[in-house]
């Protein structure tokens, strides 16, 4: 008989391991398979914990996008590699465009900031305003 592993909230650091590697293992399932439906489960878990651990500052997207950059070492030819249009990212990052629900799944991956984050209001820079580096 196979024992299938029973999942619980994560409540420290050798779970959230655990958790993790369990993620990567199964991270390719097909969709509609028994690994695809654990794998949204621990998206789940590993997202309530990195929220509850991590202290994300009061700033809106584009600031933490350009601070979790700065945490990688990203420059803006990272992100539009991991998207695909230099020219888009460069508009988003400096208040000309809005995240486009796309960028917001890629860049929360790649950056590792929960999309509740990036989803917030924002305002965009038009006319003679100056933009931001």
């Amino acid at each position: 008989m196979i024992t299938k592993q029973q999942w619980f909230l994560i409540e420290s650091e050798q779970d959230y391991e655990k958790v993790t590697a369990r993620y990567e293992e199964i991270k390719d399932a097909p969709k509609g398979s028994t690994e695809h439906k654990e794998k949204l489960l621990l998206v789940h878990l590993i997202s309530e914990y990195e929220n509850k651990q991590w202290d994300l500052p009061e700033v809106d997207p584009i600031e933490l996008i350009k601070i979790r950059m700065q945490d990688f070492g990203y420059k803006s030819s990272d992100l539009a590699k991991e998207y695909g249009d230099k020219g888009t990212v460069s508009k988003v990052l400096n208040y000309k465009q809005s995240l486009s629900i796309t960028m917001i799944r890629k860049f929360s991956e790649l950056l590792n900031i929960p999309v509740e984050a990036l989803v917030k209001e924002y305002e965009l820079k038009t006319g003679n305003q100056p933009l931001t580096s």
